[in-house]
């Protein structure tokens, strides 16, 4: 894991199946810094867990970089699943409740885009996607 020295941002490697756990705490350890309520907690781990699981199934392994931010009152987390996997070739598609390149439910995409504030999925054939998430408090 790396930090800046200010530490408000950072990331995580997820390479294996334990990385998708350790994102996940870093998650839930992130939101309590931010005092969220204790269901914007679960909604933010719950889209990282998904996002963190697609990074290393589908991207095959990548990273999570972490931002915090602060302005005045407000408070937010903006997290970003980074692979340099296959890619993904129909976006639209891809967002679709139900659908599915592997042997999932078909609802990590659109299900972590319901979860969270603000969703940003970028992908090129070829050489990866980037998912960037924000929640505020």
């Amino acid at each position: 894991m790396t930090t800046n020295p200010a530490g408000n941002e950072g990331s995580v490697p997820i390479r294996t199946e334990h990385d998708v756990v350790t994102s996940r705490q870093l998650v839930r350890k992130l939101t309590q810094q931010l005092s969220f309520s204790l269901v914007d907690q679960t909604k933010m781990i719950t889209a990282a867990s998904e996002l963190s699981r697609n990074t290393l199934i589908y991207g095959g392994g990548g990273d999570m970089q972490w931002q915090l931010h602060r302005e005045g009152i407000r408070a937010g987390l903006t997290l970003s699943f980074v692979d340099q996997g296959p890619g993904i070739p129909d976006l639209d598609l891809a967002m679709k409740d139900g659908w599915t390149s592997g042997g999932g439910l078909g609802k990590g995409l659109s299900g972590s885009k319901r979860l969270v504030n603000e969703f940003e999925l970028v992908s090129t054939v070829g050489k990866g996607t980037r998912v960037t998430i924000t929640r505020w408090k």
